[in-house]
């Protein structure tokens, strides 16, 4: 159950449609069950406002498939990340309306239309390479119900291509600033935005970047104010993040 469903089943019992002992019946769940390979957290939805989600990498198809038949039996909406065709295939077996976002490498499964919450994220890569990572965090913020719109190949290397989105940067509710290489993007959006900037460091880079911690410490050391930092190719975390930044600002009606 999430929020809103507790909400929903309190108000009826104030409006006496229904006695405390049937809330209480529709209340008492568990608040994680059990499974062989697994403790799924039912209750995350109402803790943190979204439902557990699957990191499929180094899962077994076999457990991806329960984990999220158990997620579904009390959500209506999953993602999983890092999936790749058998974890979608897993997560296929849990239900048939699971999507797969290839260039996200997520699945998501909506068993009915998400609710649409006000506020924009914009998703800003530097390359062509980074846009994976982007895609993820896009992904992620639109399982929150929020708008999104990307800019891709925006780097510094051309600053003018990041100049030339001023209009969108302005808009914003929340930016996802995603670079590998020296990540110097985000501090310059940083320098351009009045909301907040929530940096991505990729692994993308020779050597000296250091599978990504070379961005890493440059984007924890912007000199720009507002920009936060999550870990290396963390495009989910990032996506989380803008979400509860951009709900919490603007929340739904």
């Amino acid at each position: 159950m999430t929020q809103e469903d507790y909400r929903k089943v309190l108000k009826k019992v104030w409006a006496q449609k229904i006695s405390v002992e049937d809330a209480l019946r529709m209340l008492a769940m568990e608040p994680f069950e059990e499974i062989p390979c697994a403790r799924v957290d039912h209750h995350r939805a109402i803790r943190c406002g979204f439902p557990e989600v699957i990191f499929c990498q180094a899962k077994r198809p076999s457990d991806i498939t329960q984990i999220a038949s158990t997620i579904l039996k009390r959500s209506q909406f999953l993602l999983a990340t890092r999936a790749d065709r058998a974890a979608f295939e897993a997560v296929c077996e849990a239900n048939p309306r699971a999507e797969y976002h290839e260039l996200a490498r997520c699945v998501t499964v909506n068993k009915k239309k998400v609710p649409r919450h006000e506020g924009r994220v914009l998703i800003i890569c530097a390359g062509t390479a980074d846009i994976p990572v982007a895609e993820e965090a896009r992904v992620t913020a639109e399982m929150f119900g929020l708008e999104t719109s990307m800019v891709y190949d925006a780097g510094v290397a051309g600053i003018h291509r990041l100049l030339s989105q001023t209009d969108k940067i302005a808009q914003a509710d929340c930016i996802v600033a995603v670079a590998g290489m020296e990540g110097a993007l985000p501090s310059v959006v940083g320098g351009l935005a009045d909301c907040p900037v929530i940096a991505v460091p990729t692994s993308v880079g020779y050597g000296a970047s250091f599978g990504g911690l070379a961005p890493l410490l440059t984007m924890l050391n912007s000199c720009a104010a507002g920009v936060s930092v999550v870990n290396i190719d963390n495009g989910f975390g990032a996506g989380y993040l803008a979400g509860l930044i951009t709900r919490k600002k603007k929340p739904a009606d």
